[in-house]
């Protein structure tokens, strides 16, 4: 595949059109049920509405099943799949290999659920049918190029967003402490929470920290990398973000997405259209925890947000004076009346708003907390905010025209930026015209008006300009033609792969209760692909207690410079606890992977969750 795409998340309507306007190649989009984020669903009415409006521009939706289904479940979810795909979505992005099983007219992604990490395993994915597996984002640029390589399915991979510490369909976090299950689309995010890192036996050695509490991600520096190890989806996370934020990082990537593609000849986007912002974008004037590019370059410490899990947003100054009203920061800073600021102080992260700012003097509304030293941060820039909500940013398909004349009637011929054509005409008797010139001009101009249609008719050629063409009927065949470019345009429809099982051998004889096989037909999906021994999934299971509930390449002792392989002063088992709930660290220093094990004492076993 030679096309790149822009991949936007939408919560709904709104942030899908929204998505869209500010240049979005895809988009995608949660179903009523069996999506990873439950407050994010939506109707099939809803999403045939947001397929409408996305394919006028080559833009294709992805839908978002990527959750475990259970056998009681199988039949909901296969007319819910079947609704979705009748609803006009390009793409169902799956966990659950049971969706595989169930001979789907649509083209299936693997979900970075499924953990999508070796190159065995995308090869795997790719002969067994899935059109585009979705990378874990942990990966660094080596190991995406080795996966690119080795498979035949298109590669898909996160460049923004917020970043699940544990890898993606193996954390077992949530469930563990309720019976809210990450694999089911609720997640409690327990990994933003505050833990004390111990020695298990009543010594601590970090009290109060969000030791799990990882930064957000931004390789929007890397775009071109990405697309020469051969990544051809970039992804942008947020599905419960709100439309300023889509609007922002879908014009910020796009840019830089366009400058990449601008040097690489080879390679073109994979949807229509021109969306130019009229607002300068600035990721990090959007929801951000700090902007951190992971593992990218490889593991590396600094990469957590031991203080706090919220945005914090830029870097205002330092404070250097405390009156008694106003503060007085060490540098140049452009706050504004209305800005949210906030600051770290011994409770935690505090924020407050800004009355009033002159110089370096900072007026804010409560002066609590702020002290000589404190470094403050903008995390609600007023009037940033207030240009995103007044963007009317459009996105138009450059079209031409010409337009033909003779003594028996004229034709209107638009033709798009991509080769698509349609055509209004009339037969009808024509006068000469008393000014060939004058009535070439007036032709021009009415056949250039694009109104409120997705077109921008750049150029207009007439021919036969000798014969009158009266301005209502010049009107007329304006909008005939323009009308029935668009449905041309519609009636393309959008490439897709829908691609059968290949008989592949999966790259294990064997499955842990962690890779969470939790019906009929997943197993029976394994078994033929080589698979012998399954273990029942965990998110089955009535308690965790005792068992592995996260791997992950992140490192709470690589963190925090107490790295197993670099003589550390800490020796001996670590714990992380957080009221009655404990875990024991393990360190895997071939894979360098940390592991958390439920260590916490049940009283009772908790029950699997209900659908």
């Amino acid at each position: 595949m030679n096309f790149v795409e822009l991949l936007a998340p939408a919560r709904d309507l709104q942030s899908a059109v929204a998505a869209v306007d500010y240049g979005a190649d895809a988009v995608y989009i949660g179903g009523a049920k069996f999506g990873a984020r439950h407050a994010a669903g939506n109707s099939a009415e809803q999403i045939a509405r947001v397929a409408e409006y996305a394919h006028r521009y080559g833009v294709r939706v992805h839908a978002t099943l990527n959750t475990l289904i259970y056998d009681d479940e199988l039949e909901t979810a296969e007319r819910q799949a079947r609704e979705l795909i009748a609803a006009g979505v390009d793409a169902l992005i799956v966990q659950d290999m049971a969706l595989r099983r169930m001979d789907l007219p649509v083209e299936l992604h693997a979900s970075t659920q499924v953990c999508n990490m070796t190159p065995e395993q995308a090869r795997f994915l790719g002969e067994c049918g899935f059109a585009r597996v979705i990378l874990e984002r942990a990966l660094s640029l080596d190991e995406i190029r080795a996966i690119c390589a080795a498979t035949n399915a298109e590669v898909e991979c996160f460049v923004h967003g917020a970043i699940c510490v544990g890898y993606s369909g193996r954390c077992f976090l949530s469930r563990s402490m309720s019976e809210r299950s990450g694999n089911r689309g609720a997640c409690s995010q327990p990994c933003r929470l505050t833990y004390d890192l111990t020695d298990g036996s009543g010594r601590t050695y970090l009290a109060g920290k969000h030791l799990l509490s990882v930064r957000d991600l931004n390789l929007s520096a890397h775009v071109g990398e990405l697309l020469d190890a051969g990544v051809r989806s970039l992804k942008i996370e947020g599905r419960l973000k709100d439309i300023n934020y889509i609007r922002n990082t879908v014009a910020y990537y796009r840019r830089a997405v366009d400058d990449a593609l601008a040097v690489r000849p080879h390679l073109r986007r994979a949807s229509a259209g021109e969306s130019v912002a009229d607002f300068t974008p600035d990721t990090v004037k959007s929801f951000t925890r700090g902007e951190s590019e992971y593992f990218f370059a490889g593991k590396r410490a600094g990469v957590a947000s031991f203080d706090t899990p919220k945005a914090v947003g830029e870097y205002a100054g330092r404070v250097t004076r405390v009156e008694r009203t106003r503060f007085r920061l060490d540098r140049a800073h452009t706050l504004a009346a209305g800005d949210g600021i906030c600051f770290l102080t011994p409770r935690g992260l505090v924020g407050t708003n800004v009355n009033a700012a002159d110089g370096d003097c900072v007026t804010p509304n409560r002066m609590e907390g702020i002290a000589p030293g404190c470094e403050v941060y903008r995390n609600y820039d007023h009037r940033f905010n207030q240009l995103l909500e007044r963007s009317r940013t459009r996105r138009v398909i450059p079209a031409a025209v010409v337009v033909t004349e003779s003594a028996e009637g004229v034709t209107f011929r638009y033709t798009d930026c991509e080769g698509v054509a349609a055509v209004a005409e009339r037969r009808v008797a024509l006068e000469p015209a008393n000014n060939a010139e004058a009535n070439a001009a007036a032709l021009r101009t009415q056949a250039m008006k694009s109104g409120d249609t997705i077109f921008a008719v750049r150029s207009a050629e007439v021919q036969g300009a000798e014969w009158f063409v009266p301005a209502s009927l010049a009107s007329q065949l304006r909008r005939e033609g323009l009308a029935a470019l668009l449905q041309a345009r519609l009636a393309r429809g959008v490439e897709h792969r829908i691609l059968p099982e290949g008989a592949a051998e999966y790259p294990s004889e064997t499955l842990s209760a962690e890779e969470n096989v939790t019906n009929r037909l997943a197993e029976a999906f394994y078994r033929d692909h080589g698979v012998r021994q399954i273990e029942r999934g965990l998110d089955l299971a009535a308690t965790t207690a005792g068992r592995r509930v996260m791997r992950s390449a992140y490192c709470i002792r690589r963190e925090i410079g107490e790295c197993l392989k670099e003589r550390p002063r800490l020796k001996g088992d670590l714990w992380l606890e957080r009221g009655a709930n404990r875990y024991r660290l393990e360190f895997d220093c071939v894979r360098c992977e940390m592991s958390l094990v439920d260590c916490t004492r049940k009283e009772t076993a908790k029950p699997k969750p209900k659908p």
